[in-house]
């Protein structure tokens, strides 16, 4: 356990810390990269480049010491934290390096306030949080090597199949390369894509599986990003799925990991609410198809948001599902709709999504719902349910980014 002087030390120093949180983390990440760079593999440069990851630490790091004497308010960060290191596989001996780097950026940015008794209070509250890391990551490393079908690092799957899902999705069907079983997964979770890629050879990927357990394959539907301009990395991996990786290739692929999942309790009557935006319908769409599979009977509202049918993906799989379900049932809305999009009827309303259509599908708004999607589609549709009253505990989400800028969307 932590002292009750390195406690105090650290909330004495929280606000300072926190006023340079951001130099911080920049003056950290340049330091580590150029010391130790075999772990820039482990970063997404695109956020780097962004700042997205630099806000996601110094965020981190403010809560960390807002919550020193109060760790259990840091569950679920720490939960999705350690499930995220283990995709990446992160190993024990990488705190050292991070806890290394990261005093020293302390004591740059902060000069002579950082004293050897501040520094000596920092690194023992860093050294105490890294435990708890390792810890917890070890358990998730055994859990997946004991699942059937399971194993840890990397595996190779081979593409079985290739589908357009839309202008600016693809789904690829995985199949592992030795022919044994895979690792059963709960709806929501990811895996790992590691490809040899001739710009960032080594860095992982993190991709929703968009299909239901029990299947012989994992399915991913990856988005096409913008392609990258002015030096911004963004995009690279997703532009070289869609136009380099077929039918037959092999990829490796890292264990199913990650918290956002849906509970499997299929005796509950409480209606489900997916609300997707974009891409972010991966991991919702497995929850829909994981829920009609095991024949449950509670209330499946699916609310997709999208620009137009153009970049609609999964259109005809999702009415498909509702109407081979009579507990589904699909509401899409157009922001951007095509000439003929309404006409077609192929979207149900345009506009975005809204109060005024969450009450229309779920009246009481006593649901549990699950969020995926844009930045600012998730921080609209969670300030809309919270100002109906709907309470936290039944708000789930996944961001794919660095939950920062979430937070900074909402603000």
């Amino acid at each position: 356990m932590l002292t009750d002087q390195t406690i105090a030390i650290v909330k004495q120093t929280a606000p300072a810390v926190a006023a340079n949180a951001e130099a911080i983390t920049r003056r950290f990440y340049a330091q580590m990269f150029a010391g130790n760079p075999e772990v820039k593999a482990f970063f997404n440069q695109a956020h780097q480049h962004s700042g997205g990851q630099q806000r996601a630490l110094a965020g981190a790091i403010c809560a960390y010491a807002a919550n020193i004497d109060n760790l259990g308010a840091l569950g679920p960060a720490v939960e999705l934290i350690a499930q995220k290191h283990c995709s990446l596989g992160i190993q024990p001996g990488h705190y050292p390096i991070v806890g290394k780097y990261l005093l020293l950026a302390i004591v740059d940015i902060l000069g002579d306030a950082a004293t050897e008794e501040v520094l000596a209070a920092w690194g023992e509250a860093y050294g105490f949080l890294a435990e708890i890391f390792i810890n917890r990551e070890a358990e998730i490393y055994r859990e997946q090597a004991a699942t059937p079908g399971g194993w840890n690092g990397y595996r190779p799957f081979v593409v079985d199949r290739r589908e357009v899902e839309s202008d600016v999705v693809v789904s690829l069907y995985l199949k592992p390369a030795d022919g044994r079983p895979i690792a059963a997964f709960k709806p929501g979770q990811y895996i790992t894509v590691q490809i040899d890629h001739p710009v960032t050879p080594t860095s992982p990927r993190n991709y929703s599986l968009s299909d239901r357990p029990g299947r012989d394959y994992y399915r991913i539907s990856v988005k096409r990003e913008a392609s990258p301009a002015a030096g911004a990395p963004g995009g690279l991996i997703s532009n070289y799925l869609h136009d380099n990786v077929r039918v037959g290739e092999t990829l490796n692929v890292g264990p199913p990991c990650g918290e956002f999942t849906l509970a499997s309790d299929t005796a509950t009557t409480t209606p489900v609410v997916l609300l997707s935006g974009g891409i972010g319908i991966t991991p919702l769409l497995s929850m829909a198809h994981a829920l009609a599979a095991e024949g449950a009977t509670r209330p499946l509202h699916f609310v997709h948001a999208a620009r137009n049918s153009r970049v609609h993906s999964h259109v005809d799989e999702v009415r498909r599902l509702a109407a081979a379900a009579p507990n589904v049932s699909v509401h899409v809305r157009y922001d951007a709709p095509l000439a003929d999009d309404v006409v077609e009827r192929r979207c149900d309303s345009t506009g975005v999504v809204d109060a005024a259509l969450l009450k229309s599908i779920a009246p009481a708004l006593d649901a549990e719902y699950y969020i995926c999607g844009p930045k600012l589609f998730m921080s609209s549709v969670i300030r809309c349910l919270r100002a109906e009253g709907v309470d936290d505990a039944r708000i789930h989400y996944e961001f794919f980014g660095p939950k920062a800028e979430l937070a900074a969307a909402e603000a």
